[in-house]
């Protein structure tokens, strides 16, 4: 039983010793292991916290440009209207002016043909007076050269007859 006893005795020294192995190693891996890899997890927290706050930056500027892309569309697309409806009323401004310039010509080349009508007509009518003249006058001296019967007053004025049909 004494060996029995052997295994299971307290030696204080080896005790003391054991502990102090212990804290030596426990003070050996905070020294060496624990504090850089708390410095490691700390860097790592910092970047992966650097990098939301950069998303989230990115994030706060794409949503300001899509804003301002919006805006600039809506008004790229007024200003386009604007245009449309400007050229539209130019266009019917314009159309207008042309009918209205297109009937004053009208209206003036109708006046115009008119008045040539008027006056080609006033000189037919000076010209058929002026030949009926001349041919009453013409009979009238064939009647005072002639004596007139019945029947050559007749032929007298059938021929003065035909000569004014053959006139008009």
């Amino acid at each position: 039983m004494k060996q029995f006893q052997d295994l299971v005795t307290l030696a204080p020294w080896t005790f003391i010793f054991q502990i102090c192995n212990l804290l030596i190693l426990t003070a050996g891996v905070k020294h060496f292991l624990f504090k850089p890899v708390q410095q490691i997890l700390a860097k790592r927290k910092e970047e992966i916290e650097a990098s939301y706050t950069e998303a989230e930056k990115a994030e706060g500027d794409a949503q300001a440009m899509k804003e301002e892309y919006e805006t600039r569309l809506a008004s790229a697309k007024e200003e386009a209207a604007e245009i449309v409806k400007s050229a539209t009323a130019r266009a019917n401004a314009r159309g207008e002016e042309l009918v209205s310039a297109a009937r004053a010509e009208a209206a003036a080349l109708k006046s115009k043909a008119d008045a040539e009508i008027e006056s080609e007509r006033r000189k037919a009518a000076g010209e058929l007076k002026n030949d009926i003249s001349e041919r009453a006058l013409d009979i009238a001296g064939r009647v005072v050269e002639k004596e007139i019967d019945p029947e050559t007053h007749k032929e007298l004025i059938d021929d003065f007859i035909s000569r004014v049909g053959d006139a008009s």
